[in-house]
């Protein structure tokens, strides 16, 4: 009978890591590329709107935001004025492709 000393290692943290880290990217990848969609269909006067239009990262979500204080008024609309949607189109609107950008994050690494 062959006997060989065997180390196993674990690197189970380390692989966990890694796809942390590669969902991280994918979602800052996500939140650009809705900040971007916003960016390009929100309605322009001053362009105040637009410039407040960001997006944040924050553990497994991804949050994109217009901070203006009538920013909930162009997407949501008034009794006078109709809605202007901007934010949800930008989100809901490609939602396919931002999963693809998750697969794809992943599967770089």
């Amino acid at each position: 009978m062959i006997r060989a000393d065997v180390d196993v290692q674990d690197n189970s943290q380390a692989v966990v890591d890694s796809i942390r880290a590669a969902l991280r990217n994918g979602l800052e990848d996500i939140g650009a590329a809705a900040e971007y969609y916003a960016k390009s269909i929100v309605p322009v006067d001053t362009g105040r709107l637009r410039d407040s239009i960001g997006y944040a990262v924050s553990d497994d979500t991804v949050t994109l935001y217009a901070d203006t204080e009538y920013a909930i008024y162009v997407e949501y609309g008034t009794l006078t004025h109709e809605a202007q949607p901007y934010l949800y189109p930008s989100m809901a609107g490609h939602t396919q492709e931002y999963v693809s950008m998750l697969v794809d994050a992943v599967a770089r690494k």
